[in-house]
Protein backbone atom coordinates (compact mmCIF):
# COMPACT_ATOMS: atom_id res chain seq x y z
CA UNK A 1 0.00 0.00 0.00
CA UNK A 2 1.47 3.05 -1.02
CA UNK A 3 2.05 5.70 1.40
CA UNK A 4 -0.05 9.22 1.30
CA UNK A 5 2.60 12.15 1.38
CA UNK A 6 2.48 14.24 4.68
CA UNK A 7 2.56 17.96 4.41
CA UNK A 8 6.47 18.54 4.83
CA UNK A 9 6.61 15.06 1.59
CA UNK A 10 4.33 17.62 -0.48
CA UNK A 11 6.28 20.75 0.23
CA UNK A 12 9.50 18.61 -1.29
CA UNK A 13 7.98 17.47 -4.21
CA UNK A 14 6.60 20.70 -5.55
CA UNK A 15 10.00 22.20 -4.96
CA UNK A 16 11.18 19.24 -6.69
CA UNK A 17 8.82 19.37 -9.54
CA UNK A 18 6.91 22.91 -9.36
CA UNK A 19 4.57 22.19 -12.68
CA UNK A 20 3.76 19.07 -11.56
CA UNK A 21 2.99 20.31 -8.43
CA UNK A 22 0.54 22.71 -10.01
CA UNK A 23 -1.60 19.97 -12.06
CA UNK A 24 -1.32 17.83 -8.62
CA UNK A 25 -3.27 20.36 -7.22
CA UNK A 26 -5.03 21.59 -9.74
CA UNK A 27 -7.01 18.73 -11.33
CA UNK A 28 -8.66 17.49 -7.97
CA UNK A 29 -9.79 20.78 -7.94
CA UNK A 30 -10.79 20.93 -11.57
CA UNK A 31 -13.00 17.59 -10.76
CA UNK A 32 -14.41 19.62 -7.77
CA UNK A 33 -15.42 23.28 -9.35
CA UNK A 34 -16.72 20.73 -12.05
CA UNK A 35 -18.98 18.95 -10.02
CA UNK A 36 -20.66 22.19 -8.71
CA UNK A 37 -20.95 23.85 -11.80
CA UNK A 38 -22.84 20.88 -12.93
CA UNK A 39 -24.89 21.36 -9.66
CA UNK A 40 -25.25 24.89 -10.39
CA UNK A 41 -27.01 24.04 -14.46
CA UNK A 42 -29.11 21.00 -12.93
CA UNK A 43 -30.13 23.40 -10.61
CA UNK A 44 -31.40 26.00 -13.32
CA UNK A 45 -33.02 23.26 -15.17
CA UNK A 46 -34.70 21.88 -12.61
CA UNK A 47 -36.09 25.48 -11.60
CA UNK A 48 -36.25 26.48 -14.78
CA UNK A 49 -38.97 24.26 -15.24
CA UNK A 50 -41.07 25.96 -12.73
CA UNK A 51 -41.31 29.20 -15.17
CA UNK A 52 -39.47 32.69 -15.45
CA UNK A 53 -40.69 33.73 -12.38
CA UNK A 54 -38.81 30.90 -10.49
CA UNK A 55 -35.65 31.42 -12.49
CA UNK A 56 -36.07 35.37 -11.94
CA UNK A 57 -36.04 34.23 -8.37
CA UNK A 58 -32.86 32.19 -8.28
CA UNK A 59 -31.01 34.95 -10.55
CA UNK A 60 -32.35 37.57 -7.94
CA UNK A 61 -30.95 35.35 -4.68
CA UNK A 62 -27.36 34.26 -6.57
CA UNK A 63 -25.60 37.36 -5.65
CA UNK A 64 -26.71 37.18 -2.07
CA UNK A 65 -26.09 33.14 -2.15
CA UNK A 66 -22.16 34.73 -3.81
CA UNK A 67 -22.06 36.75 -0.88
CA UNK A 68 -21.85 34.22 1.27
CA UNK A 69 -19.67 31.90 -0.90
CA UNK A 70 -17.73 35.27 -1.21
CA UNK A 71 -17.02 35.22 2.76
CA UNK A 72 -15.86 31.54 2.95
CA UNK A 73 -13.33 32.25 0.02
CA UNK A 74 -11.44 35.22 1.49
CA UNK A 75 -11.41 33.04 5.17
CA UNK A 76 -10.32 30.08 3.70
CA UNK A 77 -7.67 31.81 1.22
CA UNK A 78 -5.91 33.11 4.30
CA UNK A 79 -6.52 29.49 5.76
CA UNK A 80 -4.60 28.14 2.69
CA UNK A 81 -2.25 30.95 2.36
CA UNK A 82 -1.47 30.90 6.39
CA UNK A 83 -0.78 26.97 6.46
CA UNK A 84 1.20 26.83 3.22
CA UNK A 85 3.70 29.24 3.90
CA UNK A 86 4.66 27.76 7.42
CA UNK A 87 4.85 24.33 6.15
CA UNK A 88 6.82 26.17 3.42
CA UNK A 89 9.44 27.24 6.30
CA UNK A 90 9.33 23.79 8.57
CA UNK A 91 6.78 24.97 10.81
CA UNK A 92 4.43 22.56 11.64
CA UNK A 93 2.87 23.90 14.87
CA UNK A 94 2.07 27.57 13.46
CA UNK A 95 0.64 25.40 10.82
CA UNK A 96 -1.99 24.00 13.17
CA UNK A 97 -2.18 27.04 15.35
CA UNK A 98 -2.95 28.91 12.47
CA UNK A 99 -5.44 26.32 11.00
CA UNK A 100 -7.69 26.61 14.70
CA UNK A 101 -7.69 30.28 14.57
CA UNK A 102 -9.15 29.97 10.83
CA UNK A 103 -11.83 27.30 12.19
CA UNK A 104 -13.24 29.60 14.75
CA UNK A 105 -12.90 32.77 12.74
CA UNK A 106 -15.13 30.61 10.47
CA UNK A 107 -17.69 30.12 12.58
CA UNK A 108 -18.37 33.11 14.21
CA UNK A 109 -18.26 34.81 11.05
CA UNK A 110 -20.90 32.50 9.14
CA UNK A 111 -23.36 32.68 12.71
CA UNK A 112 -23.41 36.80 11.93
CA UNK A 113 -23.23 36.02 8.08
CA UNK A 114 -26.97 33.95 8.37
CA UNK A 115 -28.32 35.97 10.88
CA UNK A 116 -27.91 39.01 8.70
CA UNK A 117 -29.20 37.31 5.54
CA UNK A 118 -32.15 36.23 7.27
CA UNK A 119 -33.22 40.01 8.52
CA UNK A 120 -32.31 41.77 5.62
CA UNK A 121 -33.39 39.62 2.77
CA UNK A 122 -37.06 41.35 1.93
CA UNK A 123 -35.31 44.78 2.15
CA UNK A 124 -31.82 43.25 -0.02
CA UNK A 125 -34.52 41.72 -2.73
CA UNK A 126 -36.40 45.06 -3.13
CA UNK A 127 -33.37 47.11 -3.84
CA UNK A 128 -32.12 44.70 -6.00
CA UNK A 129 -35.04 44.77 -8.04
CA UNK A 130 -37.43 41.97 -7.27
CA UNK A 131 -41.40 42.56 -7.47
CA UNK A 132 -44.54 40.26 -7.27
CA UNK A 133 -44.09 37.01 -8.27
CA UNK A 134 -40.15 36.79 -8.09
CA UNK A 135 -39.91 38.61 -4.87
CA UNK A 136 -42.24 35.98 -3.23
CA UNK A 137 -40.46 33.31 -4.52
CA UNK A 138 -37.16 34.52 -3.98
CA UNK A 139 -37.59 35.16 -0.22
CA UNK A 140 -39.49 31.49 0.00
CA UNK A 141 -36.31 29.68 -1.71
CA UNK A 142 -33.25 32.30 0.10
CA UNK A 143 -35.27 31.93 3.67
CA UNK A 144 -34.16 28.24 3.85
CA UNK A 145 -31.17 28.67 2.39
CA UNK A 146 -29.84 31.30 4.68
CA UNK A 147 -29.23 29.47 7.48
CA UNK A 148 -27.00 27.06 5.51
CA UNK A 149 -24.36 29.86 5.21
CA UNK A 150 -22.52 28.88 8.89
CA UNK A 151 -22.42 25.30 7.00
CA UNK A 152 -20.63 27.04 3.55
CA UNK A 153 -18.44 29.12 5.83
CA UNK A 154 -17.16 25.79 7.59
CA UNK A 155 -16.62 23.44 5.12
CA UNK A 156 -15.05 26.03 2.90
CA UNK A 157 -12.17 26.72 5.60
CA UNK A 158 -12.05 22.96 6.48
CA UNK A 159 -11.63 22.68 2.86
CA UNK A 160 -8.69 25.41 3.04
CA UNK A 161 -6.99 23.74 5.81
CA UNK A 162 -6.31 20.47 3.55
CA UNK A 163 -5.21 22.31 0.64
CA UNK A 164 -3.03 24.44 2.13
CA UNK A 165 -1.17 21.55 3.26
CA UNK A 166 -1.23 20.26 -0.17
CA UNK A 167 -3.81 17.96 -0.59
CA UNK A 168 -6.75 18.67 -2.50
CA UNK A 169 -7.82 15.23 -2.98
CA UNK A 170 -9.34 14.54 0.18
CA UNK A 171 -11.98 18.05 0.66
CA UNK A 172 -13.00 17.81 -3.20
CA UNK A 173 -14.00 13.89 -2.65
CA UNK A 174 -15.87 14.97 0.07
CA UNK A 175 -17.77 18.24 -1.25
CA UNK A 176 -18.27 16.39 -4.74
CA UNK A 177 -20.24 13.49 -3.05
CA UNK A 178 -22.15 16.11 -1.29
CA UNK A 179 -22.66 18.18 -4.74
CA UNK A 180 -23.52 14.65 -6.13
CA UNK A 181 -26.16 13.94 -3.39
CA UNK A 182 -27.50 17.76 -4.07
CA UNK A 183 -28.11 16.96 -7.46
CA UNK A 184 -30.17 13.73 -6.49
CA UNK A 185 -32.49 15.26 -3.90
CA UNK A 186 -33.08 18.39 -6.25
CA UNK A 187 -36.05 16.62 -8.43
CA UNK A 188 -36.89 14.42 -5.20
CA UNK A 189 -37.77 18.13 -3.19
CA UNK A 190 -39.03 20.46 -6.09
CA UNK A 191 -40.89 17.88 -7.56
CA UNK A 192 -41.67 14.61 -5.97
CA UNK A 193 -41.93 16.46 -2.53
CA UNK A 194 -43.97 19.47 -4.44
CA UNK A 195 -41.99 21.84 -2.55
CA UNK A 196 -41.58 24.07 -6.03
CA UNK A 197 -38.57 26.50 -5.24
CA UNK A 198 -38.32 25.91 -1.64
CA UNK A 199 -37.14 22.18 -2.44
CA UNK A 200 -33.93 23.67 -4.37
CA UNK A 201 -32.92 25.30 -0.95
CA UNK A 202 -33.53 21.93 1.44
CA UNK A 203 -31.85 19.63 -0.86
CA UNK A 204 -28.75 22.28 -0.57
CA UNK A 205 -28.93 22.89 3.03
CA UNK A 206 -28.88 18.69 3.52
CA UNK A 207 -26.06 18.31 1.33
CA UNK A 208 -24.00 20.84 2.73
CA UNK A 209 -24.74 19.56 6.40
CA UNK A 210 -23.72 16.08 5.61
CA UNK A 211 -20.56 17.27 4.28
CA UNK A 212 -20.09 19.35 7.27
CA UNK A 213 -20.17 16.08 9.11
CA UNK A 214 -17.68 14.18 7.26
CA UNK A 215 -15.32 16.72 7.11
CA UNK A 216 -15.59 16.65 11.51
CA UNK A 217 -14.94 12.97 10.94
CA UNK A 218 -12.26 13.09 8.86
CA UNK A 219 -10.68 16.02 10.66
CA UNK A 220 -11.37 15.27 14.53
CA UNK A 221 -11.76 11.15 14.21
CA UNK A 222 -9.84 9.82 12.16
CA UNK A 223 -7.23 12.33 12.24
CA UNK A 224 -7.07 12.51 8.58
CA UNK A 225 -4.86 16.07 7.84
CA UNK A 226 -1.31 16.51 8.64
CA UNK A 227 -1.60 19.60 10.06
CA UNK A 228 -2.58 18.28 14.21
CA UNK A 229 -5.69 20.33 16.02
CA UNK A 230 -4.95 20.76 20.16
CA UNK A 231 -8.34 23.11 20.63
CA UNK A 232 -7.79 21.93 24.62
CA UNK A 233 -4.53 23.88 24.14
CA UNK A 234 -5.55 26.57 22.61
CA UNK A 235 -4.47 30.64 22.87
CA UNK A 236 -5.74 33.30 21.03
CA UNK A 237 -3.30 34.83 19.31
CA UNK A 238 -3.40 38.48 17.52
CA UNK A 239 -0.47 37.87 15.31
CA UNK A 240 -2.15 34.56 13.77
CA UNK A 241 -5.44 36.20 13.44
CA UNK A 242 -4.11 39.36 11.79
CA UNK A 243 -1.77 37.03 9.73
CA UNK A 244 -5.37 35.12 8.14
CA UNK A 245 -7.28 38.29 8.13
CA UNK A 246 -4.46 39.58 5.95
CA UNK A 247 -5.19 37.87 3.24
CA UNK A 248 -8.97 36.98 4.33
CA UNK A 249 -10.31 40.09 4.39
CA UNK A 250 -8.89 41.95 1.38
CA UNK A 251 -10.21 38.55 -0.55
CA UNK A 252 -13.58 38.61 1.03
CA UNK A 253 -13.72 42.24 0.73
CA UNK A 254 -13.01 41.25 -3.20
CA UNK A 255 -16.03 38.89 -3.21
CA UNK A 256 -18.38 40.79 -1.62
CA UNK A 257 -17.66 43.43 -4.16
CA UNK A 258 -18.51 40.55 -6.70
CA UNK A 259 -21.36 40.18 -5.18
CA UNK A 260 -22.34 43.86 -5.22
CA UNK A 261 -21.53 44.18 -9.09
CA UNK A 262 -24.09 41.53 -9.54
CA UNK A 263 -27.00 43.09 -7.73
CA UNK A 264 -26.46 46.65 -9.53
CA UNK A 265 -26.51 44.28 -12.65
CA UNK A 266 -29.07 42.48 -11.85
CA UNK A 267 -31.00 46.32 -10.93
CA UNK A 268 -29.97 47.95 -14.35
CA UNK A 269 -30.55 44.37 -16.18
CA UNK A 270 -33.92 44.59 -14.69
CA UNK A 271 -35.30 47.44 -16.27
CA UNK A 272 -35.04 45.39 -19.22
CA UNK A 273 -37.49 43.34 -17.86
CA UNK A 274 -37.99 39.87 -15.87
CA UNK A 275 -36.68 38.12 -18.66
CA UNK A 276 -33.80 40.19 -18.98
CA UNK A 277 -32.79 38.78 -15.61
CA UNK A 278 -33.51 35.72 -16.17
CA UNK A 279 -31.61 35.83 -19.48
CA UNK A 280 -28.64 37.26 -17.67
CA UNK A 281 -29.04 34.42 -14.65
CA UNK A 282 -28.94 31.45 -17.77
CA UNK A 283 -25.55 33.26 -19.06
CA UNK A 284 -24.16 33.32 -15.94
CA UNK A 285 -24.34 30.09 -15.17
CA UNK A 286 -23.05 28.87 -18.35
CA UNK A 287 -20.10 30.74 -18.50
CA UNK A 288 -19.37 29.27 -14.84
CA UNK A 289 -18.36 26.65 -17.37
CA UNK A 290 -15.13 28.94 -18.43
CA UNK A 291 -14.36 29.56 -15.05
CA UNK A 292 -13.97 25.89 -14.43
CA UNK A 293 -10.11 25.29 -15.28
CA UNK A 294 -9.03 28.94 -14.70
CA UNK A 295 -10.16 29.13 -11.22
CA UNK A 296 -8.37 25.26 -10.34
CA UNK A 297 -5.10 26.64 -12.23
CA UNK A 298 -5.69 29.84 -9.53
CA UNK A 299 -6.31 27.95 -6.86
CA UNK A 300 -3.98 25.72 -6.78
CA UNK A 301 -0.84 28.57 -7.48
CA UNK A 302 -2.28 29.85 -3.73
CA UNK A 303 -0.76 26.62 -2.03
CA UNK A 304 2.44 26.26 -4.36
CA UNK A 305 3.05 30.23 -4.46
CA UNK A 306 2.94 30.31 -0.65
CA UNK A 307 5.22 26.99 0.11
CA UNK A 308 7.64 28.95 -2.42
CA UNK A 309 7.34 31.87 -0.18
CA UNK A 310 7.66 30.06 2.94
CA UNK A 311 10.53 27.77 1.65
CA UNK A 312 12.08 31.45 0.48
CA UNK A 313 12.21 30.22 -3.28
CA UNK A 314 10.95 33.24 -5.09
CA UNK A 315 12.74 32.26 -8.15
CA UNK A 316 10.50 29.11 -8.64
CA UNK A 317 7.41 31.38 -7.93
CA UNK A 318 8.17 33.77 -11.15
CA UNK A 319 8.64 30.67 -13.81
CA UNK A 320 5.46 28.81 -12.22
CA UNK A 321 3.26 32.11 -12.84
CA UNK A 322 4.40 32.24 -16.13
CA UNK A 323 3.39 28.72 -16.82
CA UNK A 324 0.20 28.70 -15.03
CA UNK A 325 -1.07 32.22 -17.12
CA UNK A 326 -0.29 30.71 -20.41
CA UNK A 327 -2.22 27.64 -19.43
CA UNK A 328 -5.29 29.39 -18.26
CA UNK A 329 -5.29 31.80 -21.24
CA UNK A 330 -5.55 28.82 -23.48
CA UNK A 331 -8.02 27.66 -21.51
CA UNK A 332 -9.96 30.54 -22.14
CA UNK A 333 -9.74 30.88 -25.85
CA UNK A 334 -10.66 27.25 -26.53
CA UNK A 335 -13.86 27.41 -24.26
CA UNK A 336 -14.91 31.22 -25.42
CA UNK A 337 -14.44 29.88 -29.42
CA UNK A 338 -16.87 26.65 -28.06
CA UNK A 339 -19.00 29.32 -26.50
CA UNK A 340 -19.19 31.43 -29.20
CA UNK A 341 -20.73 28.84 -31.79
CA UNK A 342 -22.87 26.63 -29.45
CA UNK A 343 -24.36 29.36 -27.28
CA UNK A 344 -27.92 29.19 -28.86
CA UNK A 345 -27.95 25.19 -28.09
CA UNK A 346 -26.38 25.72 -24.54
CA UNK A 347 -29.13 28.51 -23.54
CA UNK A 348 -31.68 26.31 -24.80
CA UNK A 349 -31.12 23.91 -22.47
CA UNK A 350 -32.33 25.37 -19.42
CA UNK A 351 -35.10 27.67 -21.07
CA UNK A 352 -37.45 26.92 -23.60
CA UNK A 353 -38.79 30.97 -23.88
CA UNK A 354 -36.99 32.56 -26.88
CA UNK A 355 -37.07 35.79 -25.25
CA UNK A 356 -34.76 34.58 -22.18
CA UNK A 357 -32.39 32.42 -24.65
CA UNK A 358 -31.71 35.56 -26.89
CA UNK A 359 -30.62 37.47 -23.73
CA UNK A 360 -28.75 34.59 -22.77
CA UNK A 361 -26.77 33.93 -26.50
CA UNK A 362 -26.26 37.59 -26.23
CA UNK A 363 -24.61 37.96 -23.34
CA UNK A 364 -22.25 34.82 -24.06
CA UNK A 365 -21.45 36.27 -27.00
CA UNK A 366 -19.47 39.26 -26.19
CA UNK A 367 -18.51 37.71 -22.92
CA UNK A 368 -16.56 35.56 -24.38
CA UNK A 369 -13.88 38.20 -26.29
CA UNK A 370 -13.08 39.02 -22.63
CA UNK A 371 -12.24 35.31 -21.04
CA UNK A 372 -8.51 35.49 -22.07
CA UNK A 373 -8.07 38.82 -20.08
CA UNK A 374 -10.39 37.55 -17.10
CA UNK A 375 -8.30 34.66 -16.65
CA UNK A 376 -4.97 36.93 -16.11
CA UNK A 377 -6.76 38.67 -13.45
CA UNK A 378 -7.72 35.45 -11.47
CA UNK A 379 -4.36 33.82 -11.65
CA UNK A 380 -2.97 36.93 -10.62
CA UNK A 381 -5.10 37.74 -7.24
CA UNK A 382 -4.50 34.49 -6.62
CA UNK A 383 -0.62 34.75 -6.53
CA UNK A 384 -0.80 37.47 -4.24
CA UNK A 385 -2.64 35.92 -2.13
CA UNK A 386 0.08 33.05 -1.89
CA UNK A 387 2.39 35.58 -1.26
CA UNK A 388 0.22 36.64 1.97
CA UNK A 389 -1.50 39.82 0.12
CA UNK A 390 -4.96 40.16 0.13
CA UNK A 391 -5.11 43.95 -0.71
CA UNK A 392 -4.12 44.15 -4.23
CA UNK A 393 -6.76 41.53 -5.07
CA UNK A 394 -9.33 43.84 -3.73
CA UNK A 395 -7.90 47.07 -5.34
CA UNK A 396 -7.88 45.35 -8.80
CA UNK A 397 -11.67 43.89 -8.14
CA UNK A 398 -12.76 47.16 -6.91
CA UNK A 399 -10.99 49.05 -9.95
CA UNK A 400 -13.09 46.70 -12.36
CA UNK A 401 -16.61 46.33 -10.64
CA UNK A 402 -16.77 49.54 -8.97
CA UNK A 403 -14.69 52.01 -11.17
CA UNK A 404 -15.28 50.13 -14.23
CA UNK A 405 -18.35 48.07 -15.00
CA UNK A 406 -21.20 49.08 -12.81
CA UNK A 407 -20.63 52.88 -13.93
CA UNK A 408 -20.05 52.02 -17.65
CA UNK A 409 -22.98 49.61 -17.88
CA UNK A 410 -25.21 52.62 -15.86
CA UNK A 411 -23.91 55.14 -18.14
CA UNK A 412 -24.81 53.65 -21.37
CA UNK A 413 -28.17 52.12 -20.35
CA UNK A 414 -29.54 55.30 -18.26
CA UNK A 415 -27.91 57.71 -19.90
CA UNK A 416 -27.52 57.08 -23.17
CA UNK A 417 -30.44 54.99 -23.49
CA UNK A 418 -28.57 51.83 -24.93
CA UNK A 419 -29.64 48.43 -24.85
CA UNK A 420 -28.65 45.37 -22.94
CA UNK A 421 -25.81 44.53 -24.58
CA UNK A 422 -24.31 47.59 -23.84
CA UNK A 423 -23.96 46.32 -20.12
CA UNK A 424 -22.47 43.04 -21.87
CA UNK A 425 -19.62 45.32 -23.17
CA UNK A 426 -18.93 46.85 -19.98
CA UNK A 427 -18.38 43.64 -18.26
CA UNK A 428 -15.90 42.42 -21.56
CA UNK A 429 -14.07 46.26 -20.79
CA UNK A 430 -13.50 45.99 -17.35
CA UNK A 431 -11.78 42.59 -17.78
CA UNK A 432 -9.49 43.87 -20.46
CA UNK A 433 -8.49 47.02 -17.83
CA UNK A 434 -8.07 45.29 -15.14
CA UNK A 435 -5.81 42.11 -16.60
CA UNK A 436 -3.00 44.81 -17.49
CA UNK A 437 -3.08 46.42 -14.36
CA UNK A 438 -2.68 42.68 -12.59
CA UNK A 439 0.27 41.67 -14.82
CA UNK A 440 2.20 45.10 -14.28
CA UNK A 441 1.47 45.12 -10.13
CA UNK A 442 2.37 41.52 -9.66
CA UNK A 443 5.50 41.61 -11.89
CA UNK A 444 6.75 44.90 -9.58
CA UNK A 445 5.92 42.39 -6.48
CA UNK A 446 7.48 39.61 -7.59
CA UNK A 447 10.60 41.79 -8.08
CA UNK A 448 10.54 43.52 -5.19
CA UNK A 449 10.48 39.84 -3.70
CA UNK A 450 13.78 38.66 -5.85
CA UNK A 451 15.46 41.94 -4.60
CA UNK A 452 14.41 41.37 -1.06
CA UNK A 453 15.69 37.81 -1.28
CA UNK A 454 18.88 38.33 -2.64
CA UNK A 455 19.78 40.95 0.06
CA UNK A 456 19.25 38.03 2.32
CA UNK A 457 21.68 36.03 0.77
CA UNK A 458 23.92 38.69 0.02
Amino acid sequence: MTRRPAGGDRVAEALADPRRAVWRLALPILAGIGVQTLYNLTDMAFVGRLGGSAVAALTFSMPLVFLATGIAFGLGAGATSAVARHLGAGDRPGAGHAAEHAILLALAVGLGTAAAAITFQLDLFRALGARDEPLHLATRYFGILAPGFVLVLLNGTFHAILAGEGDTRTPVALQGSGTLLNIGLDPVFIFVAGMGIRGAAVATVVSQALVCCAFLIHLFVRRGSYVEFRFREFRPSAATAAGLLRVGLPSSGSMLIMAAGGMFYNRIVSAFGPDAVAGIGVGSRLDAVFFLPVIALATSMVTVVGMFFGAGRVDLIRSTVRYALTRSVAFAVAIGVLFWIFAPRLAGLFTTEPVIVDVAVGYIRVITWAFPFIAVGIVSGSVFRGLGSGLPGLVLTSLRVLLISVPLAWTLTRVFHLGIGSVWLSFAASGLITSFVALAWMHRRLRAEERRERRRHG
